[in-house]
């Protein structure tokens, strides 16, 4: 059986999944948590073990597992890849998806960075730049909730620390509870409150 609950007004994220299979490949198990606002919950653990899938339960697009999830229903989601609207600029990219107006598009769009680039389309930004963006319309409607999907992978150095240093700033001003989805223990050690290792067992920390 699957449960979805609490919703508006909600601070703090539930998990209580028994069973997720795809067939007869078991995927995830007996897994309970809460993430509190202002908490954040890195998950680590191999390719396979279910990370990306605990993702996609708890953002409700994954509704066939057994189990219960209660979570605010307002929730932002940093993916991968920037999945930013080509053919919009970087203001709109705020706008359209968010509802928010242009003024505090801007001033997000400054907070992260990017003030002077507001009519720039994503392609004449650089990768930073678009993850930046991509942050930006996230954090801009202040979500209860915030679902981090790995999303400084293939950065270089630099300008991993430069988005660590930037989501550390936002999440502690806005104060979401953070799933954090990543394969570095590092990242894990910078943003996280706790960790959760998807192996088995799982294991909090």
């Amino acid at each position: 059986m699957t449960g979805r609950g609490m919703g508006r007004g909600t601070t703090r994220l539930v998990v209580e999944i028994r069973r997720k299979a795809f067939g007869d490949h078991l995927v995830l198990r007996d897994l309970d948590f809460i993430v509190e606002a202002g908490e954040t919950l890195a998950v680590l653990g191999p390719s396979g073990s279910g990370k990306s899938t605990l993702l996609r339960i708890v953002a409700g697009l994954d509704r066939d597992f057994e189990g219960r999830i209660g979570a605010p229903a307002e929730i932002a989601m940093v993916f991968q890849e920037p999945t930013l609207l080509p053919w919009r600029t970087a203001l709109q990219n705020l706008t359209l998806t968010t509802g928010v107006d242009a003024g505090r598009a801007a001033s997000m769009l400054a907070e992260v960075g990017l003030a002077g680039r507001e009519e720039r389309f994503p392609r004449q930004l650089s990768l930073g730049q678009q993850r930046r963006l991509a942050l930006a319309r996230a954090m801009v409607t202040r979500p209860r909730l915030l679902l981090l999907d790995e999303p400084f992978v293939s950065l270089d150095a630099p300008l991993v620390e430069e988005m660590l240093h930037l989501t550390e700033r936002l999440i502690a001003e806005v104060r979401p509870a953070s799933l954090f989805v990543t394969h570095a223990p590092a990242e894990a050690r910078r943003l996280a409150t706790r960790t959760l290792r998807l192996d088995q067992p799982h294991a909090l920390e």
